[in-house]
């Protein structure tokens, strides 16, 4: 949909202010704005109307679909696929009722993950995709969440992907692609692309407006706290966490989420030179920008009040409110200049957004003409974006430990084949368990589609060959001496009840003894595995003599030594959406290859934190009780590249001016492989002090068996930016054993 400016400026001079300020609040929650009538028939709440007529139109209603325990909408009372069409109507249908221009209202929704509506697809979380090294991968996935959320009406995907997971006790750590820049920004870059198309081309045209969050710098936090203080110089500020946001920019995304948090004293929501200076002059910006939750109101005690709060987000470069009241109460600065110069530039930006879907009336029209869903559409959309849900799982799960024992991952699937054999004992707290593989930020699925390691087990093996034993004592111990495999599902959670208590912005603010142990709003000042899951496993090893397979389900870095050291084959599984357990059946029963690769590093010990691949100062032997605190480094996977050689490795500065280009062969066995091969550099000669090793490229490649493949990684000088002229030093880590290094001159000055 092409924009009219000039109908776009006829609507801004016939708006008052008030109407004005009504486009840019998004403060009513929209599962309250349709209730049930006595037939059970979805019809506009007072709600809805009531501030339909306050401002004289709708400007963007939020979660219209939503459901979670956060909301309490769920399968006895949310919006059924089935009835998103009959909710989508009745809504934009109020607003051009009872609004004064005609104009529809913008529908946003939380995908950061998949749709967090009732029937949506779950993808893994963030981490899990991290995991994949597979932009491409998250590319198709995300646009088929995007058709999904266009079939069904909306125009705004609220995705997460900026964060970079910089310390383990943080609870978002699973909405992170992992702790580096580089495949962050190309995760967030796919993202983009593949929900809004080419150059936006599918923005309105089946696909929606992603809005990336969160901006910026969060997963810096003081301690992981969340929402807290990020404390950090400009440099590391530009290379750690903002690569994401520019390549946001690059791939044409059309909003940005403020975050809650400082940068050196300064909320995001109220940083000129972030929303501004960076993000749009120097970026070239020009979408909107959208507060998170309640964050404007949250610069109260800065501002001095509510309504300054309201203004100073505003003058900061914030267009679009989340909740708050702040905004609401900008209708006291009519008289203010800036306050009234402000709104109309941020009005014209939710105006042209209005635009691009058909929200705004064309000339000669009193109302706009609004598509409404189609529900085989949505049945299409929803089918497609199930396939890739399980590709994605299949491609997030990772061998971080094989053979530990006598027993490799090989010994024990011919076990596991062998129906001679005896039994298979899934055990842990999750080996019944689905809700752990999905994270925060989910829909509930309805009971059919909700399965757990040990049921896709028991499918696969049948019930007589699978016991169940949550805990050690819930299997006799004659059933443990006679185990052939024990498959022990750890790890964390992110699932909430329906009755969890919340903050006033969703985050969890109480959870059980056995409630969440991840997500926002759970920070953890320990980050072994809650529960005593390492004693438990102790109790398992101390039972059996047959070999232990441990599943770590995770959201966050937890500390897993006792797990390696007690097992003889690890995975581990992020949060792999909703075909988690069905990938994890997989890999021990089909024998499918993991490709996947760590996407943060795994610390040895709880107190030896944070540890970074790319820290300055490597951590090894400065706590004299942890002479080694790195675990498993970032990048690490034994899965299906372990086979694949590599040879003939070389660097050629010349070819190409401003990069440097490294090209290798890589020759698979005669299983082939499929997986991400990385390349990290270590610059010296510089004015700074190096990182420890930057990841500068990563190439996905897909071998056939026996094939033989020139790989090239193409470096541009500008990544190697901590030095001026001086040696680059890259290393080639394929995996834990295998390190291929040239060394380059860089030319000149760059």
């Amino acid at each position: 949909m092409s924009i009219n400016c000039a109908a776009v400026d006829r609507l801004i001079d016939s708006m008052s202010f008030t109407q004005k300020v009504g486009q840019l609040n998004q403060r009513l929650l929209g599962w309250k704005s349709v209730e049930r009538n006595a037939a059970g028939r979805l019809v506009a709440s007072d709600e809805l109307k009531q501030e339909i007529d306050r401002w004289g139109g709708l400007g963007t209603l939020y979660g219209l679909l939503r459901a979670d325990p956060w909301s309490g909408q769920h399968w006895g009372n949310g919006i059924r696929p089935e009835e998103r069409t009959e909710a989508i109507a009745v809504v934009q249908q109020t607003v051009l009722e009872r609004g004064a221009h005609g104009i529809g209202v913008l529908l946003s929704e939380e995908a950061p993950h998949g749709h967090q509506a009732l029937g949506g697809t779950v993808l893994p979380t963030n981490l899990g995709l991290g995991a994949t090294f597979d932009p491409q991968g998250v590319q198709e996935a995300e646009a088929a969440v995007a058709a999904e959320l266009a079939a069904s009406g909306i125009h705004i995907a609220l995705v997460s992907g900026l964060d970079i997971a910089r310390d383990p006790r943080w609870g978002r750590c699973e909405e992170c692609f992992g702790e580096d820049p580089l495949m962050a920004a190309r995760m967030c870059e796919a993202i983009v692309t593949g929900m809004q198309g080419e150059h936006r081309s599918k923005v309105g045209h089946g696909g929606v407006a992603v809005v990336l969050k969160h901006l910026a710098a969060q997963g810096e936090a003081v301690g992981g706290r969340n929402g807290q203080s990020a404390v950090l110089g400009p440099h590391d500020l530009h290379e750690i966490h903002l690569p994401p946001v520019a390549a946001g920019v690059r791939a044409g995304a059309l909003g940005f989420m403020a975050a809650y948090n400082d940068i050196d004293s300064v909320p995001c929501c109220a940083n000129p030179w972030l929303l501004k200076d960076y993000l749009r002059d120097q970026l070239g910006f020009d979408g909107i920008v959208m507060a998170d939750g309640l964050a404007v109101d949250r610069l109260e005690d800065m501002a001095g009040s509510i309504p300054a709060a309201g203004r100073a987000a505003l003058l900061a470069g914030v267009d679009v409110s989340l909740w708050d009241e702040g905004f609401t109460r900008l209708e006291e600065y009519a008289d203010d200049e800036q306050v009234v110069a402000a709104v109309d530039t941020a009005l014209r930006r939710v105006l042209e957004l209005k635009a691009m879907f058909g929200l705004l009336p064309e000339d000669g029209a009193d109302t706009a003409a609004i598509a409404m869903p189609s529900a085989d559409a949505i049945a299409q959309a929803t089918a497609d974006g199930r396939e890739q849900a399980k590709r994605m799982a299949r491609e997030a799960i990772t061998l971080i430990n094989d053979g530990q024992s006598a027993a490799t991952l090989d010994d024990i699937r011919s076990v596991i084949a062998d129906a001679q054999a005896g039994p298979v004992i899934v055990a842990g707290p999750f080996a019944d368990d689905f809700g752990c593989f999905l994270g925060d930020y989910t829909a509930p699925l309805p009971a059919d589609e909700q399965s757990s390691v040990y049921r896709q087990l028991v499918a696969c093996l049948g019930e007589d060959r699978v016991l169940l034993a949550a805990k050690p004592s819930d299997a006799p111990a004659d059933q443990w001496a006679r185990a052939s495999t024990v498959v022990f599902v750890c790890g964390s959670t992110s699932e909430r009840s329906y009755d969890s208590e919340f903050d006033d912005n969703g985050a969890a603010k109480a959870v059980t003894e056995y409630g969440a142990t991840c997500g926002e709003g759970v920070d953890l000042s320990d980050i072994r595995l809650p529960w005593r899951q390492d004693d438990m496993l102790g109790e398992v090893a101390a039972l059996t003599t047959a070999p232990i397979v441990s599943v770590a389900v995770c959201g966050r870095a937890h500390v897993l030594t006792d797990v390696l050291e007690r097992s003889a084959v690890t995975i581990w599984a992020g949060y792999a959406g909703q075909y988690g357990p069905q990938a994890v059946a997989d890999v021990l029963v089909d024998g499918a290859d993991m490709s996947g690769r760590l996407p943060v590093t795994l610390p040895a010990y709880p107190a030896a934190i944070p540890v970074r691949y790319n820290d300055r100062q490597s951590a090894a032997h400065v706590y004299k009780d942890a002479a080694e605190p790195i675990l498993r480094g970032f990048g690490y996977g034994a899965g299906s590249l372990a086979a694949v050689t590599f040879s003939e490795m070389h660097a050629d500065t010349q070819s190409h001016p401003g990069e440097v280009l490294v090209q290798v062969t890589a020759h698979a066995d005669d299983h082939g492989a499929a997986g991400a091969v990385n390349l990290f550099a270590h610059v010296s000669g510089g004015r700074r002090i190096p990182r420890l090793a930057m990841l500068v490229d990563s190439v996905y490649m897909d071998l056939n068996a026996g094939e033989r493949r020139d790989i090239a990684f193409h470096v541009p000088c500008d990544r190697l930016r901590d030095v001026g002229d001086g040696q680059v030093q890259v290393t080639c880590t394929l995996d834990g054993d295998s390190t291929h290094t040239v060394t380059a001159t860089l030319p000149g000055e760059y």
